[in-house]
């Protein structure tokens, strides 16, 4: 109202104007004032004109009632899966393999949302998707599934065994399935650097489990960068399959058992993201997608 009295120069004609009478426009501005506690209006001829505090709170009704608008249209677009911008955070394996098939899925069912996806190393935080920081965030999650998470929902998208490369000729490559164990005395080309990540905690626990400490020969923090180090004869890697891509030539693949180390990916949303059309699209996306990668692994 008092943005309508300043722009229209008096009472009367932003009672006209918002369909009002003058009486109404001037007990809600003088509501206003005492709120204030400063005068807004002061008489200019046959009309008004702000103060300088009228003039401020002009500016930012201005700017209120926009964002206000924004707000509700959002919202209302958010509600029918028609636009808004989803956050997506993912980490750099998941970025090459499941993000962008189901990224392109999306689009096609809601080409008007608005995707923000960046790639966060080594794992997204599933703190940022609690404190609405992120809307979905693909993460590794070590060992059993949490029962609870407060804030946060994880929706599981697929098991990534790691697998052992090792240069042709190795003498492990007489072997079709190699126990964890077998790789004890091996020089290793490590490429989980990070420490305290998950998936660097993935491996050092099933190896503990198998009854050995990794003996690092290299270091790198690049799945295809060791398998560099591993054609050379350096040493043997363990990749994650997501990570593996294309397998460097004079390379060689084994599973590996007793344990099998596997990373588990979910993708974390917040308690009440199923309920939203555009999370609840993406996370089909994302099923879809990591469907599609056993079936490729299983062919």
């Amino acid at each position: 109202m008092l943005r309508a009295v300043v722009t229209g120069g008096s009472i009367t004609a932003a009672a006209t104007n918002l369909g009002y009478t003058p009486s109404a426009i001037s007990q809600q501005i003088s509501t206003l004032e005492r709120e204030a506690g400063l005068r807004l209006l002061e008489k200019a001829g046959r009309g008004v004109r702000p103060t300088l505090a009228g003039r401020l709170l002009t500016e930012y009704a201005g700017a209120i009632a926009e964002k206000l608008g924004e707000a509700e249209a959002a919202l209302t677009d958010l509600r029918t899966g028609r636009t808004g911008r989803l956050r997506v955070r993912y980490f750099a394996t998941a970025g090459a393999s499941l993000v962008p098939p189901a990224v392109a899925r999306f689009s096609r069912e809601h080409p008007t949302v608005k995707l923000d996806l960046a790639m966060v190393e080594p794992n997204p935080s599933v703190a940022d998707v609690r404190e609405g920081r992120v809307d979905v965030a693909i993460v590794v999650v070590v060992g059993e599934k949490p029962a609870s998470l407060p804030g946060v929902q994880l929706v599981h998208l697929l098991e990534d065994p790691y697998l052992a490369v090792l240069p042709q000729g190795h003498r492990l490559t007489d072997k079709s399935v190699l126990d964890l164990a077998d790789l004890a005395g091996e020089p290793w080309i490590d490429n989980e650097m990070v420490p305290g990540g998950a998936c660097r905690q993935v491996l050092l626990d099933a190896c503990a489990a198998a009854g050995f400490c990794p003996n690092a020969a290299v270091e790198c923090d690049d799945y295809q960068t060791a398998q560099g180090f591993v054609v050379a004869g350096l040493g043997i890697s363990i990749i994650p399959r997501l990570g593996l891509g294309t397998i460097a030539p004079g390379a060689e693949v084994r599973p590996v058992r007793r344990p099998r180390p596997v990373r588990q990916i979910y993708a974390a949303v917040p308690d009440c993201g199923t309920d939203q059309p555009t999370i609840a699209s993406l996370l089909r996306a994302l099923r879809l997608a990591a469907a599609d990668r056993d079936s490729e692994w299983a062919g």
